[in-house]
């Protein structure tokens, strides 16, 4: 361990300096500042009284049994609802429904008879009680606490005993404890820490808002992330109505899982059954379109990818993506130049998820080749079209993960053709044998 930092304390008015001055900074007295050494925490080869090795058998379950967030779908991705002690971290990007939607748990969770301590350092009460009102959250056991002092969230949770703790945000708050501004590595690991382990005593479920670094993740240190139980990212382009709420890590359930929100002025609405909600307002008739049955978790969603083919004037063609990795492109439109001799040096090539999804999983390939193929030959492609598979260098069409997941969804929204990489129900082998299944009149 490091060793322990002395602080210098004033003699007159008992303030607290990291540096010895001959002024004190607070109350401006001379020569009263003395060097004090912390105690230290660590006290080698001795237990204490409050925690001994205790046999697993003699634990006692009583008390921890999960409880209802208010949002059935958010319950089954979570596993069995909200548990008592566990620490949940929530993060996204700026405006994207954080608060609105832990709002909704703090007022149902409220609601049954449980107290609920909504702790910010980013709002006023004022703003905390309007959003409350709004979504009709406004309930007896629900109180706000507005702080910038881990001192005063650790003297409510004593004083309140809540059942559920949420804290937004965890950059917001400073501990005495730690050096620097709010927000900094250290100050973030103090304040959890020192939460985590008020809030396992206690058995208090508690909910944290982490910020996000500008490539969309969770800011902070990673100690964070392994720490709690649950890891949430909430997803999705602010000027659309839609959230992904992803499940990263969860201790007390399956991981990978995805729900569809739809922001109202009432808050975050789960959409049911997302399988076709990335598909509205699709015209099919147009070219450049393809539907891949894409999974992401255990969910099976059908999106459309698009794709533009224009004439280029530049010496370097343009290529863009949005939705997926850029060089995902550039690696298909090489197989395509290769295997089917197409000569794209000629054309700028954009390519889109519609939507606002982002995808990363490989089944994509095959309808982002079909897309870029519809646009290139101006021919659209049959209306019920589905397609997934991955697509290698060599020109060949792999099999994927949740083939018959797939499949299975695809025939029951009505879909055909239903292309998918050759197997047992047949398919295509090659992107060759794509093009004469689908391009043959070209």
């Amino acid at each position: 361990m490091s060793k322990p930092r002395e602080v210098y304390v004033c003699s007159a008015c008992k303030s607290k300096t990291l540096q010895w001055r001959g002024q004190c900074p607070q109350c401006h007295a001379w020569n009263t500042l003395e060097a004090v050494m912390p105690p230290s925490v660590l006290n080698a080869g001795h237990f204490s009284e409050v925690n001994r090795p205790v046999s697993l058998r003699d634990v006692q379950n009583s008390g921890f049994n999960p409880y209802a967030s208010g949002l059935p779908a958010l319950d089954r991705a979570l596993g069995k609802g909200l548990v008592p002690g566990a620490a949940v971290l929530l993060g996204g990007e700026p405006g994207i429904g954080k608060s609105t939607l832990l709002m909704q748990v703090a007022g149902f969770v409220a609601g049954q008879e449980k107290t609920v301590l909504y702790a910010t350092g980013e709002e006023s009460l004022q703003q905390i009680k309007a959003r409350a009102e709004r979504l009709g959250a406004l309930a007896p056991g629900l109180k706000a606490l507005a702080t910038s002092r881990l001192e005063d969230v650790l003297a409510a949770l004593d004083a309140e005993s809540p059942a559920l703790l949420v804290l937004d945000s965890v950059q917001t708050l400073a501990s005495p404890a730690a050096d620097g501004l709010p927000g900094n590595v250290s100050q973030v690991r103090a304040v959890a820490t020192a939460l985590l382990e008020s809030c396992r005593r206690a058995a208090t479920t508690l909910i944290l808002i982490g910020h996000v670094t500008k490539d969309g993740v969770l800011a902070g240190p990673r100690l964070l992330e392994h720490a709690v139980d649950t890891v949430i990212a909430l997803e999705g382009d602010r000027r659309n109505a839609f959230r992904l709420l992803r499940i990263l890590k969860n201790r007390f359930g399956p991981n990978e899982e995805l729900l569809v929100f739809r922001m109202s002025a009432e808050g975050m609405q789960v959409v049911d059954d997302p399988s076709t909600f990335f598909l509205e307002a699709r015209d099919p008739s147009l070219p450049g379109t393809a539907v891949v049955m894409a999974v992401d978790g255990r969910r099976p969603l059908a999106v459309e990818v698009q794709a533009l083919v224009a004439r280029t004037f530049l010496t370097i063609p343009r290529r863009t993506a949005l939705g997926f990795d850029v060089n995902r492109l550039h690696l298909l439109l090489a197989v395509l130049e290769k295997h089917l001799k197409l000569n794209l040096a000629q054309v700028d090539i954009y390519a889109k998820i519609g939507g606002g999804i982002r995808l990363q999983e490989p089944g994509m390939d095959l309808a982002l080749v079909t897309a870029v193929l519809s646009s290139y030959y101006d021919v659209p492609l049959p209306e019920k079209c589905v397609l997934w598979g991955e697509v290698d260098l060599n020109g060949q069409v792999r099999a994927v993960t949740a083939q018959d997941l797939r499949f299975a969804q695809a025939r029951r929204l009505g879909y055909g053709p239903v292309v998918h990489p050759d197997g047992s129900k047949g398919g295509v082998a090659t992107v060759a044998a794509l093009q004469r299944l689908l391009f043959s009149r070209t």
